[in-house]
């Protein structure tokens, strides 16, 4: 046995715990007098010898660990207590959970906005906050502008009945919104964001070319009801009557002749609106030479959270119009029964059930315990900028009066101080704006749809994106028709317009006449799964050499479904080497895509099957050379990898040639509407 570099070997002898101290102890060893060295045994000089080379290293005689103190040489001094070792382990155990407790209560914990004691006291002095300023060492939110705005506008439409055009006003509803910058109650229950679950939400419609589809023809000017246009062939030989004089015509022109010339102010009669609100709506520019950026991402800065828990934010509402207070607080996140507690809180100081015109609503927002939402700690009403209100959230989570907060400046605009770990994912953000001005879940649904192919929905939003929609008027059952969106990310919008082409079907376009739905889908899986390896070199995590990933490792659950990314024929599906069971479909121009590490195929999946986009063909594993269950996804063009994140992908459908023009004039006149104003367009006037 070697002893810490001692070049000697020993053996020991007599003492049957000598062994055990020289395996379970350090520094310390039984020195016996008897040793052999390679199997020879030593003189007592030698021994003594080799003994004083011990001492001189650190070693000592001494007795065994023990839990009897009488089995050891020297009585209670090795003694081991249980009791006092069994001591140490529980204190160090309770300092862990009360120091864990206090952490969880310092983090976690809710402060206390309002209590039944000092509720209805009266702050002695009020510090007036101005947003526009701090001091060098205050740390503040950031705070940013926000615009809700929907409006009503009316524009005459050309319809065309039986043969018969006819135009009367048509009511649209118009909505301009800054998406919502924390996620609510009100998105709480939506659907989880399923990518491939999408694809069954873009299909097209069919619709006969009937008047039940709402027109966007627009006339270019106001009528009153309805007017009836028809038009018929005129005989050649038939000459119409005289319905003007020529005694009418020349007074006519006398009179004009006269308030022309007339040295008094009087204006001649107008043919036609002195300003430019007559549109040449179908003016289409044919020698616009138009560049469009191919395969370039734009990337926002990239704000990092200072906590990684949900934060505090407060939110300050201008109303100019009269709102119900209830309909006021359920579009910024009270559920039904926080609306009930708050107005019965503060019915004794603020009975009225409306908000005037010109009221503030301050709504400070803080995280629920329960889930990832932001809940109302305290609501604050203002009437001509005079505090009239206010309403805690309270420990025991009850709705009280509170004292009012700190006074500030109102500003004109709408303000939210955005808190950056409580942005939201543009799915939720796009589900939470449309709760927020009543949209069905149908409408959102199609809305998060037309994106799902472009755009990564699970990334987070940037304060100040915005969304446009233009839909019609609700009909007697309640249910509007969308027929526009534009929703606009890091300074870059995408516009979708409905459209119904001569083949009948009725689906949404961009500004180029293409459908958001692309060729391909990028994470054709279940949930999307999560990105474990990109597209790139790298070193393989089991061989270790680096080499070229020619896709991506998209980890999930064992049996996640795998989906095909788009329609085609399976080219192989088989177990290929170290891809394991390995899929590869053949789609059109020369793409494939590849599926690896499958733990089984789907039922009849098979080379020479036909199989549509969104088809389930197998199921998630960790077959062949796999550290763990994720599929393997490959984009091949020609034979030649691509990154299936980044490449550009065609789309999947473009209107002809013949609907371009009449999609053209489409786009112009749907974006006349989200440019007008409200007031109605006129024809001509008098003065």
């Amino acid at each position: 046995m070697r002893l810490f570099g001692a070049k000697k070997h020993l053996t020991v002898f007599n003492h049957s715990h000598c062994g055990q101290i020289l395996l379970a102890t350090v520094g310390r060893v039984c020195i016996n007098r008897l040793y052999y060295f390679r199997g020879k045994k030593l003189s007592l000089a030698e021994t003594n010898r080799q003994a004083a080379m011990l001492r001189n290293s650190g070693f000592e005689d001494s007795s065994a660990l023990t839990l009897q103190s009488s089995e050891g040489d020297i009585p209670q001094g090795r003694e081991l207590s249980l009791s006092w070792l069994a001591g140490i382990i529980m204190t160090g155990l309770t300092s862990v959970m009360l120091m864990g407790g206090a952490l969880y209560v310092s983090f976690l914990g809710q402060d206390t906005f309002s209590t039944p004691h000092d509720a209805l006291q009266v702050a002695n002095q009020r510090e007036t906050i101005d947003f526009s300023s701090a001091a060098k060492t205050d740390r503040l939110k950031p705070v940013t502008q926000t615009h809700s705005e929907r409006e009503i506008i009316e524009a005459s439409i050309r319809v065309n009945v039986e043969g018969e055009f006819r135009i009367r006003n048509q009511p649209f509803d118009r909505i301009r919104s800054t998406l919502a910058t924390a996620a609510t109650s009100l998105s709480s229950n939506i659907p989880e964001y399923d990518p491939v679950a999408l694809l069954n939400r873009t299909r097209s419609r069919t619709a006969a070319l009937t008047p039940d589809l709402i027109s966007t023809d627009i006339y270019g000017a106001d009528v009153e009801g309805e007017i009836i246009v028809r038009t018929s062939a005129m005989p050649m030989d038939v000459v119409p009557a005289s319905f003007v004089t020529d005694q009418s015509a020349a007074a006519f022109v006398r009179l004009t002749l006269e308030r022309s010339y007339s040295p008094f102010e009087i204006s001649a009669l107008g043919y036609a609106a002195e300003n430019d609100s007559i549109i040449e709506l179908d003016n289409i520019a044919s020698n616009t030479i138009v560049g469009e950026a191919q395969n370039v991402t734009v990337m926002p800065k990239v704000t990092l959270p200072e906590d990684k828990i949900l934060g505090r934010s407060e939110r300050i509402l201008t109303f100019r119009t009269a709102t119900p207070l209830a309909d006021a607080l359920r579009q910024n996140g009270f559920t039904a029964n926080m609306i009930s507690a708050v107005i019965g809180a503060m019915d004794n100081v603020y009975p009225s059930p409306t908000l005037p015109p010109g009221s503030h609503l301050r709504i400070l927002f803080g995280p629920n315990r329960t889930n990832d939402t932001l809940i109302p700690y305290r609501t604050s009403v203002y009437v001509n900028d005079t505090h009239a209100a206010t309403v805690a959230l309270t420990d025991t989570g009850r709705y009280v009066l509170g004292i009012a907060p700190a006074e500030i400046e109102f500003p004109e605009e709408d303000i939210e101080e955005i808190n950056v770990n409580n942005l939201p994912t543009i799915y939720r953000s796009i589900w939470e704006t449309g709760r927020k001005y009543d949209l069905d879940d149908e409408t959102i649904d199609r809305i998060v749809s037309l994106y799902a192919y472009d755009l990564e929905l699970d990334k987070r939003i940037n304060a100040g994106d915005s969304i446009e929609l233009l839909q019609t008027a609700p009909d007697a059952q309640g249910k509007q028709e969308l027929l526009y969106v534009s929703l606009s990310l890091g300074g870059t919008s995408r516009e979708f317009f409905r459209f119904q082409s001569s083949d009948g079907e009725v689906d949404f376009f961009d500004p180029d006449g293409e459908t958001g739905k692309r060729f391909l889908i990028r994470r054709p899986l279940e949930g999307g799964g999560r990105l474990r390896s990109r597209f790139g070199m790298r070193v393989h995590p089991i061989f270790g050499t680096r080499k070229l990933h020619t896709g991506v490792d998209l980890a999930a659950p064992l049996g996640t479904p795998i989906y095909a990314s788009g329609d085609g024929v399976i080219k192989r599906a088989q177990w290929v080497s170290g891809y394991g069971r390995f899929t590869e479909i053949q789609h059109r121009n020369g793409y494939t895509t590849r599926y690896a590490h499958q733990t089984r195929f789907a039922p009849g999946i098979e080379a020479g099957v036909a199989v549509r986009q969104g088809q389930l063909i197998g199921f998630v594993g960790s077959t062949g050379n796999s550290t763990g269950n994720h599929v393997h996804f490959e984009v091949r063009i020609n034979g030649n990898p691509v990154d299936p994140l980044r490449v550009q992908l065609p789309r999947s459908k473009a209107l002809s040639s013949r609907d371009q023009t009449t999609f053209a004039n489409t786009v112009n006149q749907i974006r006349d509407l989200m440019n007008r104003s409200a007031a109605p367009i006129v024809i001509a006037s008098l003065q």
